[in-house]
């Protein structure tokens, strides 16, 4: 047993934890979680919890149903919304019974991307905006809090009490907060996570998403990262600020450069723009996350790339001042409402295509896209994101780097579940349809 486990087998003792939640997703991102004893702890780390995984979307067949969550120790913390209970969590790795990594587990399929980039000498890194809104229940009529507009505060931001009390439990678990504010749609809020590994990273969104869920609850309102709600207004998004380090040294940045960007950070932008389209269906997976998607508003629908221009789908925002560390790139198109294990994965080995193939970085646009024609678009070689989830599905049905990305499991069953999602959708008579056409049709 490592010291981690150790460290997390002390700790329960000490601390009298009484329940320890193993935690993992299925392949649509939804939170799984099984409850086991301290006197279980033991065995979960050295043998795993066996469940069926016939019974979690994207996993086995039937009569393949066992499988084996082993507890990653580095990720033991308290729960800080139950302090009457004493509970804590781990996130799990998914094996099979004879002890092999799970196909099918979307941490693991993260995993072995990231060990990918390591075999080229590269940690993947990210900080995300996360967006949110805040209603005052969960039908399907919402019901804003406030009509508030970006950066507003009191009296039209009345939900600051909220990302306070957010904050400071993502802080009691080890989740480091940079910022937070009121965002540009009625009853919106946005918190910037500080930036690490990937993968802790993947954790992290995971469990922001569950904790902004549940202070919201305390406070009976509801918290919601569907990314499209109001129909009026802007959607939520989920910007990513990506960069890769090569040991301590950030490999986006190279000094004297004209860009701002060093030759790897350059085909690492250049891989995000040739596979934008392939990537887009697992970055955005709902048929609503195409509602955000749509011009008028601020969520980027263009392939292009700049530096100052919030019309673009990548940016290479302005770095500090004698902080290399702080060189990155932004993608801007996918929404919190993905599963983060995938979507990184996906986002990751884009990039590395284009490291791995020399692509060279097309010219930056600075332009407003929107605002161009499409004769000017088309001749500076600016295309559209897929403006449908059918449109992204098939997109990503032809392309060899998702296949290899997420692999033949979940790649498989990923088209599949969402050709039924979209199906259903098609089938779907909509309001806007009933009270265009009824009355004159």
């Amino acid at each position: 047993m490592n010291k981690e486990a150790e460290y997390v087998l002390r700790t329960v003792e000490e601390r009298g934890i009484r329940f320890i939640r193993l935690w993992f997703t299925d392949v649509q991102g939804f939170l799984k979680s099984v409850s086991i004893s301290p006197s279980e702890l033991e065995v979960a780390f050295e043998e795993g919890m066996t469940f069926d995984g016939s019974a979690i979307d994207g996993y086995a067949r039937v009569q393949e149903a066992d499988m084996l969550a082993r507890p990653d120790a580095a990720s033991f913390q308290i729960l800080p919304w139950r302090p009457d209970q004493q509970v804590a969590r781990m996130f799990c790795d998914i094996v099979t019974p004879d002890g092999a990594p799970f196909e099918g587990d979307p941490r693991g399929v993260l995993k072995r991307n990231l060990q990918t980039a390591a075999d080229m000498g590269f940690n993947f890194y990210v900080a995300p905006e996360l967006e949110f809104f805040y209603f005052r229940d969960s039908g399907p009529d919402p019901q804003v809090l406030d009509r508030g507009g970006y950066f507003d505060l009191t009296p039209l931001d009345n939900a600051q009490e909220y990302r306070r009390k957010t904050i400071n439990a993502l802080e009691l678990m080890g989740i480091p907060v940079e910022h937070s504010h009121h965002e540009v749609a009625p009853s919106q809020h946005e918190i910037i996570v500080r930036y690490t590994d990937a993968l802790t990273m993947a954790d992290n969104i995971m469990t922001f998403r569950l904790t902004v869920k549940e202070v919201a609850m305390e406070h009976d309102i509801y918290a919601t990262f569907m990314p499209k709600p109001l129909e009026d207004f802007d959607g939520s998004g989920m910007h990513l600020h990506l960069s890769l380090f090569e040991g301590d040294r950030n490999a986006f940045f190279e000094p004297g450069s004209d860009n701002g960007l060093s030759k790897v950070g350059q085909q690492f932008v250049a891989g995000l723009l040739t596979h934008a389209a392939e990537i887009t269906a697992v970055t955005n997976q709902w048929v609503n996350s195409y509602k955000r998607l749509v011009a008028g508003f601020d969520a980027p629908i263009w392939i292009s790339w700049a530096r100052n221009n919030q019309s673009a789908l990548v940016r290479v925002p302005l770095a500090k001042k004698g902080k290399s560390s702080s060189v990155r790139v932004e993608y801007r198109s996918p929404d919190a409402a993905a599963n983060p294990y995938l979507a990184l994965s996906a986002v990751l080995a884009a990039g590395m295509a284009g490291i791995r193939n020399g692509y060279e970085l097309p010219p930056e646009v600075q332009d407003d896209v929107h605002a161009l024609t499409a004769s000017e678009r088309a001749a500076a070689g600016v295309a559209r994101l897929p403006e449908t989830l059918a449109d992204a599905l098939d997109r990503m049905e032809r392309s060899e780097l998702m296949a290899e990305a997420l692999g033949e499991h979940v790649f498989s069953w990923f088209l599949r579940n969402k050709r039924k999602e979209w199906d259903r959708y098609q089938h779907h008579v909509s309001r806007f349809e009933l009270e265009t056409y009824l009355p004159i049709l």
